[in-house]
């Protein structure tokens, strides 16, 4: 194998990688945008429906405190670590914590909602983000 092809070689693997990571944004950029709408859905619905929203907590990494965080919207899961605010945005409230949290507030980031919550992590447990808010949604107030 000369010179030439080594480099070929490694040109045509690079463009593959390339474009298999452009192919994979376009992707996670659709399953955002479809989230989105879904996420949108569920505000409409739960002010339709009367649903009240509540002062969001975050929880801290290590599990032992709660802190303020500012918003306010609706926990979607019993262990409230994920909520949408009443701007239609999706949080993980988890927060690093500490004295400053502790007395201003924690600060949280929305996040890109997920189609499918729980993928990937370690319990195993996923569901689709539209029945997860669905089923926000038929709890009701005391949800």
């Amino acid at each position: 194998m000369g010179e030439g092809d080594g480099r070929e070689w490694r040109d045509r693997q690079r463009q593959a990688v390339l474009a298999h990571a452009a192919a994979d944004a376009r992707r996670r950029e659709a399953e955002h945008a479809e989230a989105a709408k879904i996420v949108a859905w569920f505000v409409a619905e739960a002010t339709r429906r009367g649903l009240r929203p509540t002062r969001l907590v975050a929880r801290s990494y290590d599990g032992r405190g709660w802190y303020r965080t500012g918003l306010s919207g609706w926990y979607v899961d019993q262990a409230r670590s994920r909520a949408v605010d009443v701007d239609g945005r999706f949080h993980l409230l988890t927060v690093p914590g500490g004295l400053r949290a502790r007395l201003f507030g924690a600060q949280t980031e929305p996040s890109p909602a997920p189609l499918i919550v729980g993928e990937g992590g370690r319990d195993g447990e996923s569901i689709p983000l539209r029945t997860l808010l669905a089923r926000r949604l038929d709890a009701g107030s005391g949800g």
